[in-house]
């Protein structure tokens, strides 16, 4: 009866992370939103990237969500500052990838950033963006700021705003649930 109980606890404590476990597809569109004030003007830390696994070519897939970019390319109000895609193995432990876009200056790129995702029923998303002006001479001057954190449902477009900056994020399973 003892061993039947250990075995129970055990499939319990086990059972939930291996039904998360998957790879999934991640795409995220940062954008400006004009008119809006900047939310915050902080310099982006020398660390940005901290813990975080990068984001490189091999990891980097095609973009869905080209039409939408469009539609916010062609308004007036909005301005697009990244739009990646990539595949990525989701679990209950979060894990956290950088991204960054430019020219790297000094350890800065013109905007970087970091996504974290970990997966349980929903998908909990904590994203993390600095936009960064540099000087003539690569010197980071100041940088904007975007944090947000959310849980969502696996399959939906979600937004994310932040005064000045928002952001689009879908996060999909490859393989239909079993």
């Amino acid at each position: 009866m003892r061993v039947f109980r250990s075995l129970t606890l055990l499939l319990v404590l086990i059972a939930p992370a291996a039904f998360a476990d998957g790879m999934y597809q991640v795409e995220l569109i940062l954008f400006r939103q004009h008119g809006e004030p900047a939310a915050t003007n902080q310099a982006a830390p020398e660390d940005w990237a901290a813990g975080a696994q990068t984001l490189g070519a091999d990891n980097q897939t095609s973009t869905g969500l080209d039409a939408l970019v469009s539609k916010l390319e062609a308004s007036d109000g909005y301005q697009v500052l990244l739009h990646r895609a990539w595949q990525q193995s989701l679990s209950a432990t979060p894990s956290k990838v950088a991204i960054s876009s430019g020219q790297p200056q000094f350890g800065h790129f013109p905007i970087e950033g970091t996504v974290s995702l970990g997966l349980a029923r929903f998908t909990d998303i904590d994203a993390n963006f600095w936009v960064n002006q540099l000087d003539e001479h690569g010197v980071l001057v100041t940088s904007e700021r975007m944090r947000q954190a959310t849980r969502v449902r696996n399959g939906e477009l979600t937004y994310m705003d932040n005064g000045s900056l928002a952001m689009l994020i879908k996060v999909s399973p490859l393989q239909a649930p079993r």
